[in-house]
């Protein structure tokens, strides 16, 4: 069909003058005649006006033949059909990669292209669609429209919502051919998937790792740019990642320490970080490995531990196992997890009772360098902590804040505070280890002139 009816604003042809009209009161003047009477959304084209009222009135015309689901339009009920026909007709001409909408294969495009045309205000970064974009804005507004009717969360995607809802219903429509697991989400699914097939199509430019997730890659290329861009609105700590700003903020929100320990003062921001500081007293360790004996307290470390049975690496954790990424390095010898490479690697110095950092002043050796700086102060007579209260100086914080409570202790009548320590005595400026109770004229103040004894570093440490 002839295309006669041309725009004066730019070189598109169209076969009917609405086409025309509709075409330049979107792209070019931006004019919305058809206003809904119930809100105020407007319109380009009165068919979307038409559709929009169903939102309104709940009118769902559009039943599909497969399932339950219902549609306010026809071209909703279309797409949704490929849902279950795996009909994909829009193929990219670049690579194999089909896709069941347009609007999909126009934002796949962009990725070949480089193309970015939605900006975020606020911090610069550039998403291929609009909606990534005003997905993206809620990181900063903190807005999230979109609340579970069966519980009080709410979520910034309406497609997250759709997923936690299912943690609800237990639905889980996509099942793995291979194994009998199945997932509340396609995305699941594929990355479950690479189990299996051992495919990891993310690669890192910096160096030869390659990954199963995207997520993982982003993570691990902030090991090369040093990259921390989740900063705390409460303090200047910066982190590299959503969780642990998440874990951290618990620290400036002391109402939401709620749970506390029965056996001691320790209180927790959520039910399972108490129930696993529990265990620590009743020894409990309730996840078994299959392949072996072992026995752990938490089931991430349970997971990670059965790595070292497949061979897979560590590290390989998608981005909903928050745990997993909370604490990824499982020492060997015994049950413990750490945040990172470096703690880890400090920790097992306790098993192997490697000493490498040596003093230079005498023969003493540290397991850390931050113990041999401790000790150097003896030999530099180096007291940076003074006690407010009188004129003497400490090597330590820790031993200020013990001669402090002996001020304390003087104030409540000579009252003993046993729970200063069960095996230090202070004298002056040194510790002193002993197997009993001291007695309490060691922390009165007629007794600050008592001789040195020499200070254990590592007992103290």
């Amino acid at each position: 069909m002839e295309k006669r009816y041309q725009c004066s604003l730019c070189d598109k042809a169209f076969s009917w003058k609405d086409h025309l009209i509709n075409h330049i009161r979107r792209i070019h003047t931006g004019e919305k005649p058809y206003q809904c009477s119930r809100c105020d959304k407007a319109f380009t084209i009165s068919t979307h006006l038409i559709k929009h009222l169903r939102t309104h009135t709940g009118e769902k015309s559009y039943q599909c033949s497969h399932c339950d689901k219902v549609f306010i339009d026809k071209s909703h009920l279309k797409i949704h059909t490929r849902v279950h026909t795996g009909e994909k007709p829009y193929k990219c001409s670049q690579c194999d990669n089909t896709f069941a909408q347009s609007n999909n294969l126009i934002n796949h495009q962009r990725t070949h292209t480089g193309n970015k045309p939605y900006q975020c205000s606020q911090c610069g970064k550039s998403f291929t669609n609009k909606s990534h974009l005003k997905d993206h804005t809620r990181i900063h507004t903190g807005e999230k429209p979109y609340q579970c009717s069966q519980c009080d969360k709410a979520f910034s995607q309406n497609s997250i919502l759709k997923k936690h809802l299912r943690t609800h219903n237990g639905e889980k429509l996509y099942a793995c051919s291979l194994c009998d697991k199945s997932f509340t989400d396609k995305g699941y699914l594929e990355i479950h998937t690479r189990i299996h097939t051992g495919e990891k199509p993310y690669h890192c430019s910096q160096c030869d790792s390659s990954f199963s997730q995207k997520n993982t890659l982003t993570k691990h290329m902030q090991t090369h740019t040093g990259e921390r861009p989740y900063q705390c609105s409460q303090c200047d700590k910066v982190f590299s990642c959503k969780a642990h700003l998440k874990r951290h903020f618990n620290i400036h929100t002391v109402e939401n320490q709620s749970y506390q320990c029965s056996n001691c003062d320790k209180c927790f921001s959520d039910r399972s970080s108490l129930l696993y500081h529990t265990r620590i007293y009743t020894g409990e360790k309730p996840y078994q490995c299959s392949q072996c004996e072992k026995t752990f307290l938490r089931h991430s470390n349970l997971i990670i531990h059965l790595k070292t049975h497949t061979g897979e690496k560590l590290y390989q954790f998608s981005h909903w196992d928050e745990s997993l990424i909370q604490n990824p390095y499982l020492c060997s010898q015994c049950d413990l997890s750490f945040s990172n490479k470096n703690t880890l690697k400090g920790h097992l110095k306790i098993h192997t009772g490697e000493k490498p950092y040596q003093c230079s002043q005498c023969a003493k050796n540290f397991s850390r360098n931050s113990h041999l700086t401790r000790h150097l102060r003896t030999h530099n007579i180096e007291k940076p902590f003074q006690c407010s209260q009188c004129d003497i100086f400490f090597l330590k914080k820790t031993l200020l804040e013990i001669h402090q409570r002996c001020h304390n202790n003087a104030v409540t009548e000579g009252k003993r505070d046993r729970s200063l320590s069960d095996n230090y005595c202070l004298s002056e400026n040194k510790i002193e280890v002993k197997e009993e109770l001291i007695d309490s004229e060691a922390c009165e103040p007629e007794n600050w002139s008592t001789p040195k004894v020499e200070v254990n570093e590592e007992q103290v440490s």
